[in-house]
């Protein structure tokens, strides 16, 4: 009878009773082969963050490619380079605010209405005349205030008053437009300090102070939302609340922090277009929910919550004022311009549905 060789398990103790054979070799097993691990990692990495941020570069790239081809010059130029970057710097915060109440599985209709009001208050008579007494960061810290008050009373009435986002945020769109209008009666107020036009409206090397605002912004909150326990409860609470709340986070809470947050953005914006325009108007910050919500959207943020991304909002923002500034170099109108951003929008959101269905999530 032939003899059987007995092989040691991975304990040391009896293995499987068949004949020894060679050792596995390294890198050479059945469905692991190197060039296969590398087109998995590939796939893999393409389909997280550096992937849809990748789509976006791309899509930059083509935009300013199409600029390039059309405009010439006009389009490539540093001054209007810094143009577009200075346009997308006040949408650009607000848009970095929005990241975080969407992430959080909210909305918010009412940015560019909380903008408008920011303005206005921070440039009324009597706040000027303080501002002349004492320093122009008066107007600062009014505007401020103003937008961290509303987006508390919105996240107030969402988390403990258990309002829908939706009509929340749409009875603050109304009522702060038209607390604008009533504050202003209906008229331009022009900034009279000269020391906040000449701060945010400079430039550093050559860079316009809005930019750099801009960057900060976009840097402290990529921070805030991957570095810090507040970005983790901020996922955890747009992905699952009920979860959130069983592993002790106070849902409640974080919800109105959240939009607090959004609301201190759009007193930065508010300060910023304040500087840009000299002016505080009820007019400002029309269409900003929209814009926000889009260029958010563009980024790879879901609109369910419980993912999100900054350096993506960033890009989302670039690729709309790109666009803007090429139709307008182009003397191409506004509706067909219009036209493409809601396509723009479409594709995004299909693009978002079709990754969440092969990934799992409902």
């Amino acid at each position: 009878m032939r003899a059987e060789t007995r092989t040691e398990g991975p304990g040391g103790g009896p293995g499987t009773g068949q004949d020894a054979g060679p050792p596995p070799v390294k890198g050479k097993e059945p469905g692991h082969s190197p060039g296969r691990r590398f087109r998995s990692g590939l796939a893999g990495l393409l389909s997280g963050s550096v992937g849809r941020n990748l789509g976006l570069v791309i899509a930059l790239l083509l935009l300013c490619l199409i600029g390039f081809l059309t405009a010439g010059d006009r389009f490539a130029s540093f001054d209007n380079m810094m143009t577009v970057l200075r346009l997308a710097s006040v949408i650009g915060v607000v848009s970095i605010g929005m990241t975080f109440v969407i992430t959080g599985g909210g909305i918010d209709l009412s940015v560019g209405a909380i903008v408008a009001l920011s303005t206005v208050w921070a440039t009324t008579l009597s706040t000027q005349a303080m501002a002349a007494d004492i320093h122009w960061m008066i107007m600062v810290t009014t505007a401020l205030a103003v937008g961290a008050g509303c987006g508390l009373l919105n996240g107030v009435l969402i988390a403990y008053g258990r309002m829908a986002p939706f009509i929340t945020t749409l009875a603050m769109l109304a009522a702060a437009r038209g607390l604008a209008e009533m504050i202003s009666e209906k008229k331009t107020q022009v900034v009279t300090a000269s020391g906040l036009v000449d701060f945010f409206g400079g430039r550093v090397l050559g860079i316009p102070v809005l930019v750099i605002v801009f960057a900060l912004v976009a840097a402290g909150g990529w921070v805030l939302l991957n570095r810090t326990s507040f970005g983790r409860r901020t996922l955890a609470v747009g992905g699952n609340p009920e979860a959130a709340r069983l592993a002790g986070i106070n849902v409640k809470r974080h919800t109105t922090l959240l939009y607090v947050l959004l609301g201190l953005a759009c007193g930065i914006a508010a300060v910023m277009l304040m500087a840009r325009t000299t002016a505080g108007t009820s007019t400002h910050g029309m269409l900003y929910e929209l814009d926000a919500i889009a260029a958010v959207v563009i980024g790879g943020t879901l609109l369910s919550g419980g993912r999100g991304t900054i350096v993506g909002t960033v890009f989302g923002v670039l690729i709309f004022t790109t666009l803007t500034n090429v139709f307008t170099l182009n003397n191409l109108d506004t509706s067909t311009q219009a036209v493409a951003k809601g396509l723009i929008i479409v594709v995004a959101v299909l693009l978002q549905q079709r990754v969440a269905a092969r990934n799992g999530v409902p």
